[in-house]
């Protein structure tokens, strides 16, 4: 049977193209590899095609393009025979309505309107829509659509283009169209409204996602008997939670999850920002782990280049004619702001009516504002208060013409239970989302490593020192708390981000080879010129068609030369160029490949560092799926590309039959570090007891982190460009340094060798960076 918490997690896609069986087949492969427990991503009925599962139009069985409901009884059978435990992905916050007709529910309620047994489940402002709810489906104005036969009555339908929508009982005649339509419990609108007119809450900017209300009891019940189900039966032995933030009481809907489950283990999908603490009153065990990314990547980053790569950040804005750079809480002050009057400006227009002020302008400018500068997430009133206190008081100094308007709303704001302040938590984290990860992320361009989902781009580095502090208090608070490297979710994937960590070490030299290669192909964006360059040597190499869908996705969500509603094409086609020179330009192209294999192998370095620091560190560490070998993917939906498994069972099984893996483009010594610190967590988690900092004394101590877990011991490198700058013709460049520990035997389970007493880390890393050891001898 499975431990009743993972000793770790492995990450699978689960797809039409790769169902809950082709899981199920991998049970032999993740068991070698040491894997505790398999984790789903979501197994709820999709919307047709989906490849992600976020979009579930059907909550009440596993979606038959997955395998369905006999195939998760034959994967947890599989699984569980073999010990391991099953964790499922679910998504409370929202059900797909792109295709209405796939969703039972919201089919019912376009069909019946507020007489609907669902018409409670989405949450609707009736009165807003005139007692409709507005689709944003029209590529053009109502009376066009009409006029040109794409909006019209079909097989008891009614039709635009592809879409379909249902027919209000005794609403069909032979009328025209726009009286039919007219009759209808939902309005056709056209796709450029949803900003300020939409009156349903959807998942972000997501129209095609709308928003269930699981505070109401009958709603949860509805939505979470096939989840009951799955523990009732156990199938599943935990949940992880989906943007819990989106919902009116999530710590009320994590206890009714917890007494659902039986006290189950249970993630949330909760971003913390930097200095935040996860309230101790959720009943879950931790969050998905962005938190311990960002303090991993942070201490292998190089805090004396800051100031070198913040000056070339100067110089490409100046080059480009851009203002200076603005302190990142301006930044994202800014982006929120954009946010919170562009494309959520429904959902401040709806704050403004739960407050009594609908289309009051003072009002939602006030609102705006406060959302603006919200410097987290969410809140959880009465918890959280002093952050809208924070952000009224910041609002009123850059506003002070709206501090009247801020003193009349933040009372009612700060009030737990007035609706206008349970919609104002649920908005503060989309504003969050879609200003910061988004867009701002995408603006600041200095170190691709830095701009993380959780992150904070403003903190360059972090020290050894700071760095233990963060892992000892992980231990202390939240020691079954989840931690990563990369997710289906992540802007660049863990080995992209350690290659471009480098880039810290040698800011002159990433200066002058970024000037060569803009010199043969720009965008005229300065900035952007950088982030883009930095994707291609980041993730080289990668495909022309990765690159070309990366570049397009970044510049429109920056949303500074071009952006998804007002393309820039002339903008475009230089961004294109520049990516098709990196193939076609023979010149382009060896400056590329030369710089990578410059810097790739500290960016291997930094990688099984970040990789031995996770497995081992406080948490229950996850491995995204084929990320045992080099993660070198982009934002999605690049990181959710077929993974080839059989090379890995290869690769394995060599290093399984003795042999000893070099650190190259393979990947296969990524893929030693993993299988030997999972299976050494999996067997013994009595040596993940506690969390102790080593000494390592001599010359190059800087360029070690070394930790006690309670008899594992974990020792990595950090800053390699440096530490091989300190190296003589023939000598090592850790020379004299040295990890104290007591007298006795210790085997390295990466090489098999053993040592005793203190270690020369001359001859501990002389084959990796990196070293998991263990009390005792090679036998």
């Amino acid at each position: 049977m499975p431990t009743r918490r993972p000793a770790s997690t492995y990450r699978l896609q689960i797809r039409p193209s790769f169902t809950l069986d082709d899981a199920a087949a991998l049970e032999g492969y993740l068991s070698d590899l040491g894997v505790d427990w398999v984790y789903f991503s979501p197994l709820l009925t999709a919307s047709d095609g989906s490849d992600h599962g976020y979009d579930v139009v059907d909550p009440s069985r596993v979606d038959p393009a997955r395998g369905g409901a006999a195939a998760l009884e034959r994967a947890s059978r599989v699984f569980h025979d073999a010990g391991r435990g099953v964790l499922v992905d679910i998504v409370p916050n929202h059900v797909g309505v792109a295709r209405p007709a796939e969703n039972p529910w919201w089919w019912d309620v376009l069909a019946h309107g507020r007489s609907s047994r669902y018409a409670t489940a989405f949450d609707i402002d009736w009165e807003f829509g005139g007692g409709k709810v507005r689709l944003p489906v029209l590529g053009e104005e109502l009376s066009a659509a009409a006029g040109s036969g794409a909006l019209r009555v079909e097989a008891g339908e009614l039709r635009y283009y592809e879409h379909r929508f249902p027919l209000a009982p005794g609403t069909a005649s032979e009328d025209d169209v726009l009286t039919v339509h007219a009759r209808q419990h939902y309005e056709l609108m056209p796709w450029r409204r949803e900003a300020d007119d939409l009156n349903y809450r959807r998942f972000f900017g997501v129209s095609s996602l709308a928003a269930v209300r699981v505070e109401d009891p009958e709603v949860f019940d509805e939505t979470h008997a096939e989840i009951r189900r799955w523990f009732e039966e156990d199938l599943v032995d935990g949940l992880r939670v989906d943007h819990p933030d989106g919902l009116r009481a999530p710590v009320e809907y994590l206890e009714r999850l917890d007494a659902l489950t039986g006290g189950a283990y249970l993630l949330v999908e909760k971003i913390l920002e930097h200095g935040e603490a996860l309230p101790q009153f959720f009943a879950a065990d931790g969050t998905t782990g962005y938190d311990a990314l960002a303090d991993i990547d942070r201490v292998l980053v190089d805090p004396r280049g800051e100031a070198a790569l913040d000056a070339l950040d100067a110089r490409l804005r100046e080059r480009s004619g851009l203002p200076a750079a603005q302190p990142w809480a301006d930044v994202i002050a800014g982006t929120k702001r954009a946010i919170g009057e562009g494309i959520l400006r429904s959902e401040v227009r709806r704050l403004a009516r739960d407050l009594d002020a609908a289309d009051d302008a003072g009002t939602e400018d006030a609102l705006a504002e406060i959302l603006a500068r919200f410097p987290v997430y969410r809140s959880y009133l009465p918890a959280g208060a002093e952050h809208l206190e924070q952000a009224a008081t910041q609002a009123r100094a850059h506003r002070p013409d709206l501090s009247g308007a801020i003193d009349a709303v933040l009372p009612l704001l700060l009030e737990p239970g007035h609706p206008a302040a349970l919609r104002f938590q649920q908005t503060s984290g989309m504003v969050m989302a879609k200003g910061v990860e988004d867009t701002a992320f995408y603006r600041a361009t200095r170190l691709g490593t830095l701009t993380e989902v959780g992150a904070d781009p403003s903190v360059f580095a972090l020290s050894v020192t700071g760095f233990h502090s963060a892992q000892a208090a992980r231990h202390a608070a939240w020691p079954h708390s989840m931690t990563t490297l990369s997710t289906h979710d992540t802007k660049r994937g863990e080995d992209v981000r350690a290659r471009l960590a480098v880039l810290s070490e040698i800011p002159e030299r990433w200066a002058e080879v970024l000037e060569e290669l803009t010199d043969a192909a720009t965008t005229g964006h300065g900035p952007f010129d950088a982030l883009l360059w930095q994707a291609i040597v980041g993730a080289w190499p990668a495909s022309r068609e990765r690159l070309h869908a990366y570049a397009e996705k970044a510049a429109r969500e920056a949303g500074e030369a071009t952006s998804w509603l007002a393309p820039d094409a002339a903008f475009e086609e230089r961004m294109h160029a520049l990516v098709d020179a990196a193939f076609d330009d023979p010149e382009v192209s060896a400056r590329v490949e030369s710089f990578v294999s410059e810097i790739e192998g500290a960016g291997w370095s930094n990688s099984l560092s970040a990789k031995l620091l996770q497995l081992t560190g406080p948490g229950v560490p996850d491995v995204y799926q084929g990320s045992e070998l080099w993660e070198q993917s982009l934002v999605d939906p690049d990181n959710r590309r077929a993974v080839d498994f059989d090379e890995r069972r290869r690769l394995l099984a060599r290093i399984d039959a003795g042999e000893q893996p070099v650190v190259d483009r393979t990947g296969a010594a990524k893929l030693l570090v993993t299988s030997r610190a999972l299976r050494l967590r999996r067997a013994r988690p009595d040596l993940f007891t506690r969390y102790t900092p080593m000494t390592v004394v001599g010359a190059a101590a800087d360029h070690a982190i070394a930790v006690d877990r309670g008899g594992a011991v974990a020792v990595a490198t950090r800053l390699p460009v440096a530490l091989a700058a300190r190296g003589s013709a023939g000598g090592s460049p850790w020379e004299d340094t040295m990890l104290l520990r007591h007298s006795g035997p210790t085997t390295d389970l990466l090489t098999g060798r053993t040592f005793d007493g203190g270690i020369r880390l001359a001859e501990l890393l002389d084959l990796y960076p990196v070293a998991l050891l263990v009390a005792g001898d090679a036998s």
